[in-house]
């Protein structure tokens, strides 16, 4: 029989929440086990998966912070005059984690190049990081303790990705701005020592700030997605400093009466998978690390395309016509064929097969506002037609699959299927591969030495006492102030920008 979510389930471990007993719920119990993480050291492979998030997603802040709505929230958080030890990316100055989280949120989550937890319809980076770095910075706490706030993060982020369904997507809700909130609070709860108590009524607290809408696929989005992750990641911070201040919140927010699932999930709600097999397949080791910046549903499209131009040698103007064959969610809230900036472009999977086709699909410049109009990259958005795929339907939203075929003018097709692109858990990135990656946008805004300072650092964190190197590096070693979508980078014999090609897209 089905879990009523509006009752506490019977059994589980009896729980005190300000002196009045209750049965543990799903998410009582996942955050009791959260906790107890904090007693036990860091397991070697949970810290390098860690470490590896760390550095995927400093690389995407670091590159999004000199993009227009980075500087944007980054001018009004130093406006304010904020004081604190949170590093804000793009300044030498120290801000106050609930303001860093906020900026450096935005700032990673916009170039749509942050991580993905497959499945869950979430960027769990962007949000987790930000938070648990800005608390970790202001509290002097260890880098082991940092990674952990992130392994904790990462697993709430997962839990309540699966446990809200995919109804609520559907509707126009945006679930990283949804769990978000909650995930960067579990983060930074990790990362302040909180007991249970502390973190259920933060997490009340927050689940009253999880927000966002998907009316940025309009084709005119402007720059409101990528405040969702910061806004997640300053609720989350600002939960952790209110309940530590001995602000309350209700103890089952999540899954409680009127609680998070109930109210935005509506039938598709599934509790079972906040406290399932607990322990098992962490989520901080399967990690969508992203190989083009542009909506992870376009992924298994870029790659087919990327990989039959390279195998073909395909050239724009021989290209008649291209047919996407995916979901029926990806053509319905990804199939915008003119998009008018750079976040309508990002999100349209017509636009994304023109720069696959007829530019660098790995390159953040190829969706700056002035790459826009590419008469090239505009013709193969043009002649892009999509259609939904039954089998496509059927493993969605666990796979995020497409099937391409080009027609050429002199009457050849190819076609191609990829179920599950470079960089999911399916064919992963190497740690190499995020390296290269970091040396990549990072080395779009600070200089050589500066780059491999932090990498140095952020490897270095699971014996680091305190966070202060890492901290200085991140401040220091700013090149000139790079025009907007540049990347300087290697160019092939075509004259493309070549992004780090270790994991080059095959179909084989």
């Amino acid at each position: 029989m089905a879990r009523n979510r509006n009752t506490i389930p019977p059994g589980g471990p009896t729980y005190y929440a300000h002196g009045d007993p209750v049965l543990a719920a799903p998410s009582t119990r996942l955050l009791e086990f959260l906790v107890r993480l904090q007693h036990d050291k860091l397991a070697a492979d949970l810290a390098q998966c860690a470490t590896l998030a760390l550095l995927d997603n400093l690389a995407c802040g670091l590159y999004g912070a000199r993009q227009p709505w980075g500087r944007i929230v980054n001018d009004l958080v130093l406006s304010e005059q904020s004081r604190g030890k949170a590093t804000l990316f793009g300044s030498r100055k120290g801000v106050a984690p609930v303001h860093a989280a906020l900026a450096n949120g935005t700032s990673t989550h916009g170039i749509e190049f942050d991580d993905i937890i497959l499945g869950t319809l979430t960027h769990p980076g962007a949000v987790v990081v930000p938070a648990a770095l800005a608390v970790a910075e202001q509290n002097g706490v260890s880098g082991e303790r940092l990674l952990l706030g992130l392994v904790t993060g990462y697993e709430m982020m997962a839990r309540l990705g699966l446990a809200l369904g995919a109804e609520h997507n559907n509707r126009g809700f945006h679930t990283t701005g949804i769990a978000g909130t909650v995930a960067a609070t579990v983060a930074a709860g990790t990362v302040m020592n909180f007991d249970v108590e502390t973190l259920c009524s933060a997490v009340g607290i927050a689940c009253s700030s999880s927000s966002g809408i998907k009316a940025f696929t309009q084709g005119t989005g402007g720059m409101v997605k990528r405040m969702h992750a910061g806004h997640a990641a300053e609720a989350g911070v600002l939960a952790c400093e209110l309940a530590r201040r001995g602000f309350t919140g209700p103890m089952q927010g999540i899954d409680g009466r009127f609680g998070l699932l109930e109210v935005i999930s509506g039938s598709d709600g599934h509790p079972e998978h906040l406290d399932a097999d607990l322990g098992a397949s962490p989520a901080i080791t399967r990690i969508w690390v992203k190989v083009y910046p542009c909506c992870g549903f376009i992924h298994s499209t870029a790659h087919a395309l990327e990989a039959l131009r390279s195998e073909h040698h395909l050239m724009p103007d021989q290209i008649k016509q291209v047919r996407v064959h995916t979901n029926q969610h990806a053509v319905e809230h990804n199939g915008e064929p003119d998009p008018r900036d750079t976040m309508g472009a990002q999100y349209s999977i017509p636009f994304c097969a023109g720069v696959a086709l007829a530019a660098d699909p790995r390159d953040p410049g190829a969706y700056a506002e002035d790459r826009l109009w590419d008469p090239q990259v505009r013709a193969v958005t043009a002649r892009t037609k999509l259609g939904v795929d039954k089998h496509m339907n059927d493993i969605y939203p666990a796979h995020n699959g497409a099937r391409v075929e080009v027609d050429l003018h002199d009457g050849r097709t190819f076609d191609a299927t990829v179920i599950d692109p470079v960089g999911t858990p399916a064919e992963p990135c190497t740690a190499h591969d995020v390296e290269n990656k970091f040396r990549t946008l990072a080395g779009a805004v600070k200089t050589r030495g500066a780059v491999e300072r932090i990498i140095a650092a952020v490897h270095d964190l699971r014996s680091a006492p305190t966070l202060n190197t890492l901290s200085r590096e991140l401040r220091a070693g700013d090149r000139r102030q790079a025009r907007r979508g540049e990347v300087p980078a290697k160019h092939d014999a075509e004259g493309q920008v070549v992004i780090w090609r270790d994991r080059a897209a095959s179909l084989t």
